[in-house]
């Protein structure tokens, strides 16, 4: 339970206002396709993390410039604890995962008035044709622990070479009651089963599909 800890280097912000229920930290996402000569290459991520999870983040950030070593110091020990759980993120196209390098081309933290933002590319290993079989991508901490979540479908993007023949939906599930009470009756100290895979449940799910 205690993975998705490390994505904020191990500082001592995850609380929350009701300390008896998970999730116990939010973080807004915004997604835009890479493609590069019709292929899918990548996905930008932006990472909006709630006011209490920034707050050990931008204290020690204090006052330093947007390109000061302090920054990329935190940026590179953010960046690290993503890159160990596989940037938190499953794509699969036609039911076999497709894979991607453990070494983002670019990424950066910064602050968004009072709250921290991680901003990044995920890269594919290998370029996918665009046109074929649907794409189904998911991001998410698997113990649940943070609710990784997009607000609205606005929050994903095609670029102008993807608009014409391409297409996603956006799923959000709605899990029945009784997994909800048992999200709401975890403590921080509580670890869901992991065969329950309780953070995939509530997870959102992109399916992009191109001609």
């Amino acid at each position: 339970m205690m993975k998705l800890r490390g994505l904020l280097v191990g500082l001592a912000a995850w609380y929350s206002v009701d300390a008896a229920a998970h999730p116990h930290s939010f973080i807004d996402m915004n997604t835009t396709f890479v493609v590069q000569e019709q292929q899918l290459v990548g996905l930008r991520m932006v990472w909006v993390m709630d006011e209490m999870t920034s707050a050990d983040l931008l204290y020690d950030a204090q006052n330093a410039k947007s390109d000061s070593e302090t920054w990329k110091k935190l940026a590179a020990q953010v960046m690290a604890n993503v890159l160990g759980q596989h940037y938190f993120t499953d794509i699969y196209r036609d039911g076999k995962p497709v894979k991607y390098t453990n070494l983002p081309p670019e990424y950066r933290l910064s602050r968004q008035e009072h709250k921290a933002v991680l901003e990044f590319v995920l890269p594919l290993a290998h370029p996918q044709p665009l046109a074929g079989k649907p794409f189904s991508i998911s991001t998410y901490d698997p113990t649940y622990f943070v609710d990784m979540s997009y607000q609205a479908s606005s929050a994903i993007h095609l670029p102008a070479e993807m608009a014409q023949q391409c297409r996603f939906e956006l799923f959000t599930p709605t899990p029945d009651a009784s997994l909800q009470a048992y999200a709401l009756s975890l403590d921080k100290n509580d670890s869901p089963g992991e065969d329950l895979q309780l953070g995939q449940q509530f997870a959102q799910r992109i399916t992009l599909q191109c001609h």
